[in-house]
């Protein structure tokens, strides 16, 4: 367990330091993707074409890639800990720094900001639409901005907080555990008529699995805006209270309600999914206007937020640990 501590700080400070390495062809998030791309064509050839049939072969699916994903990252960590206690936290710290998304999420919402700041909306949406699901050709510079900051604000939650507490729960093999099923849900976990039944059983376990970390990202995100300079706490507070159930989700409002609140800005709203319009409420009171520099803050609240989970978390561990 003390292995697992160390890992799991060594892999945030090399987040930290050299971001998310994207261009891997081995990176684990790549590989992932891969196995359920080709597990897809697999379990569709498998199983029936009626609505129960590719339930089952997207639970199938899911299944399988968990399996593989924690039992690849298990496989490597015995390894390492059977060569040496220090060759095991070195495994443990790179594994969790694939897992971390906290310099990779800023550098790519800031493109869209330097993009925007440019006056180059055709790039800024570029630059969006690598971090966004939805269409983004008819947004403008506002919309660019709001869709921005919103992606931080969900993926503090999604893409750091949760990896990061199943990390502290069961070090490496659960953040893959938990990774699986969040890529799995980003891939496939649509409501549209070629994954309506095929993703249910993975977006339904991405919300189970979420379910706690959310809350705690939320909690953890209020304290930051509280705390920290440039953000309204009071804000962030009242919104979350009236906004965190404004959501198709059950997770997904929680941090951005907050985000909203603390930004004093106006989030969420009807969108665009693959040519289809999903008509949403609106998050926030919108007392500002949502501008670039409203990204550049979104960011701040980010790290903050993810630095406050780092010592709550690690600080528990720590305290189990000496205890024991």
């Amino acid at each position: 367990m003390l292995g697992s501590l160390y890992g799991c700080i060594l892999g945030y400070i090399l987040d930290l330091i050299f971001g998310d390495p994207h261009w891997m062809v081995c990176h684990p998030a790549r590989l992932i993707g891969t196995l359920i791309s080709k597990g897809e064509k697999v379990c569709r050839k498998l199983f029936p074409k009626s609505n129960k049939g590719q339930f089952v072969a997207g639970m199938v699916l899911s299944i399988f890639v968990i399996f593989v994903s924690t039992g690849i990252s298990m496989v490597l960590l015995y390894g390492g800990y059977r060569i040496h206690f220090y060759v095991g936290v070195a495994v443990e710290g790179v594994l969790c720094y694939f897992l971390f998304a906290t310099k990779s999420l800023k550098v790519e919402s800031m493109k869209v900001y330097d993009a925007l700041k440019a006056g180059d909306l055709q790039k800024s949406r570029y630059a969006v639409s690598m971090i966004v699901g939805r269409d983004v050709n008819s947004l403008d510079e506002q919309g660019v901005a709001k869709a921005a900051v919103e992606t931080v604000a969900e993926n503090t939650s999604d893409g750091i907080i949760a990896p990061l507490f199943y990390m502290i729960l069961g070090g490496a093999p659960m953040g893959y555990f938990y990774k699986a099923i969040n890529t799995m849900d980003s891939m496939i976990g649509y409501k549209n008529d070629r994954y309506l039944y095929f993703g249910r059983f993975a977006a339904k376990l991405d919300d189970v699995v979420n379910f706690i970390p959310a809350r705690l990202s939320a909690m953890l995100m209020l304290l930051a805006a509280t705390i920290m300079p440039g953000f309204s706490g009071k804000d962030a507070l009242k919104i979350y209270q009236r906004d965190r159930k404004k959501s198709a989700s059950p997770n997904a409002a929680q941090t951005e309600s907050v985000c909203a609140g603390a930004l004093q800005v106006q989030l969420l709203g009807d969108a665009y999914y693959f040519g289809t319009l999903h008509k949403k409420d609106t998050i926030g009171d919108g007392k500002r206007t949502v501008t670039p520099e409203r990204i550049v803050e979104a960011n701040r609240l980010l790290y903050g937020t993810v630095f406050l989970g780092m010592l709550l978390f690690c600080g528990i561990k720590a305290w189990i640990l000496i205890a024991a």
